[in-house]
């Protein structure tokens, strides 16, 4: 089972051309453009029936379409969740099976999609037109009572591995356990395991505590790929100011994803996402904050039908004991004012009106990922 997406839905913004220049870009000039990371993502279309997204046959709901919007908007490479999440599944062989059903996908599209194994990988995919897929985990359930484990989903192209999701594991407690364990024994052979095969640490979806140990316990440079600021909207899936800044020292990256944990008790706009990174941007510096939407870029075509399978969806989270305090039927989990195609411009737009510099929204929209990735990946 696939984690949580953001499902988008709007029209297009207009053209950033007079404020970013390079944004006025063609397909052949997209290696001039600003790099564009989503450290957490997707590029399917949410308008197929969530079967086919699930389908490997069926390039898990990757059509022309989305491909088409996804290249339009600019975005040059994403973290793509594969492997287990949750559910009844078994971990390590529904993850197995993940590794090689997206490398052949990735291979099969080969004109358009690029699997990321460095950053040269993102610059290549960046002026070859194509698009580079970064493969993550969003739990390491799978990694079982063997860290060796580690190993093999990097030789099979992984890149970025989340400790926890909401719910606890054998390495520690996500962002939804009250008991809010820190990183067990295993857990630090785990992290140690991701250091020596080059892999990014992710902390998103963790407790606090288990945060906190983790980025004591490794050695290299942790990621927080998707989150917003717990001292704006104070829920769970939002992190402290503590563990923020303990991130930057460490060197690492904070993702702010477009989701309704922005905002407590109503719908979160573009102007949420804004004040998020600008809090990030206050306590971890610039060199620090980045974009992890946590959604993909084909808008939604009938609400109506989107809106029923959104309930759905919460009321099944929750009866799994996996949704997190801001999952409404009534808050759609995407920023209404800031959807499809222009996405990306519009933020970049919306960050120079703050006075913010071309060089600071260059390294939010993707050269601090890119930078942190590098120094771990190499």
């Amino acid at each position: 089972m696939t984690t949580r997406r953001t499902f988008l839905h709007g029209a297009a913004a207009a053209s950033l051309a007079s404020v970013h220049p390079s944004f006025a870009a063609t397909p052949a000039s997209r290696d001039k453009h600003p790099l564009i990371i989503d450290a957490l993502g997707g590029i399917d279309n949410m308008n197929l029936p969530s079967v086919r997204r699930d389908d490997p046959a069926a390039d898990f709901g990757i059509d022309a379409r989305s491909l088409a919007d996804a290249k339009a908007s600019g975005l040059n490479a994403f973290n793509m969740t594969i492997g287990y999440v949750f559910g009844d599944a078994d971990p390590y062989e529904k993850t197995l099976a993940d590794i090689k059903s997206w490398n052949a996908l990735i291979q099969r599209r080969s004109a358009d999609l690029l699997l990321v194994r460095s950053v040269a990988d993102i610059r290549r995919a960046q002026k070859e037109n194509r698009i580079g897929v970064i493969l993550g985990f969003q739990n390491a359930s799978m990694m079982g009572k063997d860290a060796r484990r580690v190993e093999v989903f990097a030789k099979g192209g992984v890149r970025v591995v989340q400790l926890t999701y909401n719910g606890p594991n054998q390495l520690g407690d996500g962002a939804m356990v009250p008991a809010n364990k820190g990183l067990s024994p295993f857990g630090r052979e785990v992290v140690a395991e991701l250091n020596r095969n080059h892999m990014l640490v992710d902390l998103s979806h963790s407790g606090e505590q288990i945060c906190l140990d983790a980025i004591g316990a490794s050695t290299s440079p942790i990621i927080i790929s998707h989150t917003g600021c717990r001292a704006i909207a104070d829920l769970p899936r939002n992190k402290t100011d503590k563990e923020l800044r303990l991130v930057a020292e460490k060197g690492g990256f904070v993702g702010i994803y477009f989701m309704p944990f922005l905002a407590m008790g109503r719908q979160p706009l573009a102007a949420d996402l804004v004040a998020h990174i600008e809090h990030a941007i206050h306590i971890c510096g610039e060199d620090h904050v980045g974009i992890g939407t946590d959604g993909t870029v084909t808008p939604i075509d009938d609400m109506k039908i989107y809106l029923k399978g959104l309930e759905d969806e919460v009321r099944q989270r929750r009866a799994a004991g996996i949704s997190a305090p801001g999952e409404r039927p009534d808050i759609v989990p995407f920023l209404p004012d800031l959807t499809g195609r222009d996405k990306f411009r519009k933020l970049a737009d919306l960050l120079a009106k703050r006075g913010h510099s071309s060089s600071r929204i260059e390294k939010i929209l993707g050269t601090n990922f890119l930078r942190v990735a590098d120094g771990i990946w190499s």
